[in-house]
């Protein structure tokens, strides 16, 4: 079977069964097994130039602060040792996060002997024996070089650029590599998933929906698929807006190839991110395995269609169990390719229309977000703290952020946006209404 039918029938065929089980297993599913001769058979050549991303001396000095590796940064032997434990192959994150735990670090992890590996659960003798052997298997300083070649930075939890969202995964990826910076602002997503044989409704509405959210600064998560994943990154980018991809493979191997040049674009105005080492090439397992970053890094999950037996379905269920909310755009009744969103519908999915319905999902943000709004006067920093604020004009977002979480009063408002008392009162109802504040008596309200 040819590579291309493998991923289309995995695609079209995969189960959810099959999936727990790819999770269940996520040490076998996020095996990577990268040896020199992969490399040099693989390695992409020339030096890739990607616009906008020099690094500042104070970016870079960042970097080294963080234990990232960046474009020109040195490499921190804690890091090193790091890489080299997390590359190896048939070790995922469940069992890398179990010998950091007993040993500490990763360079003790790699001096251990190997009856102290044998005693941790899951590491029988093989596992053992390749950690004793890790230089065997890893050539960490080609690694690092291709990163630096190519623009990617290497990120581990607690690194700046590192996604907290994704940090807070049990068996979050103990390295990640980016091309591309996350930023603070990301938080402030939505992941949109579909099937990758999207119909043209599917794909027109896609546009519409990820077009309108970019607009109103948020950033949208994908990944980087055929069909509905290409259409969101693609419909972001034509709005100036951000959005992030997540590869169930290697940055240095392209699936599918046709999206490099896309992958290009994303990651001059957001990210393109894996938790595989840059030649690891895509395989089955990974891509259930990829589905979970998805999930954690939108604050919502949007399935556009997706038939029955579709891994979009397996991400917003993930989704709904991180509790994301979970959307989903209905079809026509007798498509096929909708008929997995209609049972996510039935089953309680909340049905989306339009990028309001979207933005009603997000719900109140536990810790608030902080954007960069830009405009021809001037930017501005503000703090997001519910979905619905995102729809607010001008005026509406004067009036809510004069009012604080402990009560103001509406006197006081009025002085201080220069507006008169019956319009004030008139914004404080709209606010009401999208249940932005709530009133403490008739002359106090507080945001919510």
């Amino acid at each position: 079977m040819s590579d291309e039918l493998f991923f289309w029938q995995h695609e079209r065929e995969e189960s959810e069964a099959s999936a727990e089980e790819s999770l269940r297993a996520s040490d076998q599913a996020n095996a990577v097994n990268v040896n020199v001769g992969e490399w040099e058979a693989g390695r992409i050549g020339p030096r890739e130039s990607v616009s906008g991303e020099n690094v500042s001396g104070e970016d870079a000095a960042a970097d080294r602060e963080s234990g990232t590796v960046g474009f020109d940064s040195a490499i921190d032997p804690g890091l090193r040792d790091r890489l080299q434990l997390c590359l190896l192959p048939v070790l995922g994150p469940r069992g890398l996060s179990m010998l950091l735990e007993e040993f500490g670090t990763a360079g003790r992890v790699l001096a251990a002997e190997k009856s102290a590996l044998e005693r941790v659960v899951g590491i029988g003798p093989k596992l053992a024996h390749v950690i004793r052997t890790a230089s065997d298997h890893i050539d960490v300083d080609q690694v690092v070089r291709w990163c630096r070649e190519n623009h990617v930075r290497v990120l581990q939890p607690g690194a700046s650029g590192y996604p907290p969202a994704i940090a807070d995964l049990e068996d979050a990826p103990p390295i990640l590599f980016s091309r591309g910076r996350p930023i603070e602002a990301d938080r402030f997503a939505v992941a949109i998933v579909g099937t990758r044989h999207a119909t043209p409704y599917g794909l027109q509405q896609t546009r519409r929906l990820a077009r309108d959210l970019a607009a109103a600064s948020v950033t949208i998560v994908s990944g980087l698929a055929r069909g509905v994943d290409t259409a969101a990154h693609r419909a972001a980018l034509e709005v100036g807006g951000r959005t992030v991809a997540f590869l169930g493979g290697g940055l240095g191997q392209m699936y599918p190839p046709e999206n490099k040049a896309l992958a290009d674009e994303i990651a001059t105005s957001g990210a393109v991110i894996s938790e595989y080492a840059p030649m690891a090439k895509p395989r089955g397992g990974m891509f259930p395995q990829r589905n979970r970053l998805i999930a954690a890094a939108g604050l919502a999950t949007l399935v556009i269609e997706a038939p029955e037996r579709s891994g979009s379905l397996i991400t917003a269920r993930l989704a709904s169990e991180m509790g994301r909310g979970v959307g989903a755009l209905p079809g026509p009744v007798n498509s096929r390719a909708s008929q997995g969103c209609h049972r996510l519908i039935r089953d309680g999915g909340t049905l989306v229309t339009n990028a309001d319905d979207v933005l009603e999902l997000l719900g109140p943000i536990g810790q608030p977000i902080t954007q960069c709004i830009e405009s021809e006067a001037n930017r501005n920093d503000r703090e997001v703290r519910h979905g619905r604020e995102v729809t607010l004009n001008d005026v509406e977002r004067a009036v809510l952020d004069r009012i604080s979480p402990t009560g103001t009063s509406l006197d006081e408002v009025t002085v201080e946006c220069e507006l008169s008392a019956a319009r004030v009162s008139a914004v404080v109802s709209v606010l009401e209404m999208k249940r932005l504040i709530r009133r403490l008596s008739s002359q106090y309200v507080a945001r919510v």
